[in-house]
């Protein structure tokens, strides 16, 4: 049963916002949902590409049919040896001091993950983080390098999620796994209603289906072969055409009139599998709900691949069904789907994964503005791309005259040495390990950036060079400013998390509310504001 949503037009309605300052007033807006991009940051004030081409692999029609409670039946093809390859994790002994007569006082033996740290690991448990111990030195603070054996002290009772790791965490970000994917020509072979599909889209016009879903990746950093999977399992646009009039409103199965057609039903989607595999990798998410209000536990054990398809999922679905799409053995499963449209998750995720590896540290970064002039800290850590992801990126706005969407002639520079490998629709991003590909590595984000003076992909920029000017292009904004994150491996870095984000020394940390927040160096901080008061300038010396 698709979620249903009483549609209520203050959702979409845009929030006045009164800006004051010493000298000079200013109103500024911003509506409450983002399309594509960035939802809130006006200017301070001051006081007197194209993607890469990529190779094109082999398709197949896959045929569908109607089944009880999913919304498709994929047919028996022909697919490769192995089908479907869940993980389970390694047993190793333990010395027999840590174990007791009882088991269920015996620890439970846990290998690290990518991304793991003692923090998330402790809350997905149910203990406190010094209960934790290992044969190894952990460390303070800070991820836990990927296999390390952790002792954890056994406290959840109870039901949880089934402990099957379904999805390889390569395959949900838009990591090493896609490069060699294109998925454009993919929804041209497969002949369906998405290749027909157009809609009208305020920031690119008439717009297809293909190239939607081809934004989608690029700009939010995921699979775009999980957004096919997900939109064919869910309403056949893929192959087929919808099955049922809902599902061509609404494709991906969510009904509510703030989230209609393609391509908002695409960004609530993400969202979802963002909610998910960012909360997992934080230790914020938990447990899943399902719409009837029944929740359950996620298991500890999984990894942040799998749990973002239990939580879109939930979202969707009652538990009866949702144990139906996931079990690798019912009928009409989605990790069949996925196979059968793909091939084996698990073998391209093996030349990619660990995406986090041991001992991963940011590389020395700038602040990025020109030395001597006034800048403010107008967003702590929010959405790297869409309002709901991972909390990223911070806002940078210089000062203007009169506020809004001035043009200005401040420069944003480059915070590290690399590679231009995108460049259009405002957006910059600068490839740290110079390969050219921006899913593997360091990659800098720039959004916000001026089409005049704007860098052009090819360029290698050093540290100091011009990526563009602050504007209002590309996503929403409601003032002049410049939108920064840092992604490794495709996977968005929080800006305040276990690698913090570190600007020419002064480090981000986020607030109780995302674009909330500070930064500090050494005795100073400033406080992020909107409108870019006093507490909020920061200033780049010019020896830094």
């Amino acid at each position: 049963m698709a979620r249903r949503d009483r549609y209520n037009p203050s959702d979409m309605k845009r929030l006045l916002c009164t800006f004051a300052a010493a000298s000079i007033l200013i109103s500024a807006c911003a509506t409450d949902s983002a399309i594509w991009g960035e939802y809130q940051t006006p200017t301070a004030i001051s006081a007197p590409g194209n993607p890469l081409t990529l190779a094109l692999p082999p398709t197949a029609n896959i045929p569908t049919s109607a089944v009880p409670f999913l919304p498709v039946t994929v047919a028996a093809q022909p697919t490769p040896t192995l089908i479907f390859t869940p993980v389970s994790l390694p047993a190793s002994p333990v010395p027999d001091a840590t174990i007791t007569a009882d088991p269920a006082h015996q620890p439970i033996l846990y290998y690290a993950q990518s991304g793991d740290t003692l923090e998330a690991v402790a809350a997905r448990f149910g203990i406190d983080k010094n209960e934790i111990t290992s044969p190894k030195n952990l460390p303070a603070s800070g991820l836990v390098d990927p296999g390390i054996l952790l002792f954890i002290p056994r406290r959840i009772g109870g039901e949880s999620t089934p402990n099957l790791r379904l999805l390889p965490d390569a395959e949900v970000v838009f990591s090493a796994t896609s490069t060699s994917f294109n998925s454009t020509q993919f929804i041209l072979n497969a002949n369906g209603h998405l290749s027909q599909y157009r809609e009208y889209l305020g920031s690119t016009g008439w717009t297809t289906g293909p190239q939607a879903i081809e934004r989608a990746a690029w700009e939010n950093s995921i699979s775009p072969r999980l957004i096919l999977a997900l939109l064919e399992y869910e309403s056949r646009w893929v192959y087929g055409s919808p099955n049922s009039s809902l599902h061509e409103e609404y494709p991906m199965g969510f009904e509510s009139k703030k989230y209609k057609g393609l391509f908002l039903q695409t960004v609530w989607a993400i969202n979802q599998v963002y909610e998910g595999y960012y909360g997992w990798r934080a230790g914020r998410l938990t447990e899943i709900t399902f719409p009837d209000g029944e929740r359950m536990r996620v298991n500890p054990e999984l990894n942040a691949g799998t749990v973002s398809l239990q939580y879109f999922f939930s979202r969707l679905h009652n538990r009866a069904e949702w144990q139906q799409i996931l079990d690798p053995n019912a009928v009409n499963n989605f990790p069949a789907l996925y196979n059968q449209m793909f091939g084996d998750p698990w073998a391209r995720a093996a030349s990619a994964e660990p995406l986090i590896p041991p001992g991963l540290a940011q590389p020395k970064l700038i602040l990025p503005f020109e030395p001597n002039r006034e800048w403010s800290l107008t967003g702590g850590p929010h959405g790297a791309w869409e309002h709901d992801g991972p909390l990223a990126a911070v806002d940078f706005a210089p000062s203007t005259e009169h506020g809004g969407c001035e043009a200005t002639r401040s420069w944003v520079l480059s915070a590290a040495s690399g590679l231009v490998v995108r460049s259009e629709k405002g957006v910059v991003v600068v490839d740290l390990d110079g390969d050219g590909i921006e899913q593997t590595g360091w990659n800098l984000l720039y959004l916000h950036i001026a089409t005049e003076d704007r860098a052009a992909k090819g360029t290698w920029l050093n540290v100091d060079d011009r990526v563009g000017h602050a504007s209002c292009e590309g996503g929403q904004s409601t003032g002049t400013h410049v939108h920064f994150a840092r992604k490794y491996n495709g996977e968005w870095i929080p800006a305040d998390g276990p690698i913090p984000m570190i600007l020419g020394g002064w480090m981000v940390h986020a607030g109780v509310n995302p674009y909330e927040g500070t930064m500090t160096r050494g005795g100073l901080t400033v406080t992020a504001d909107p409108v870019g008061q006093a507490w909020s300038i920061i200033f780049r010396k010019p020896d830094e």
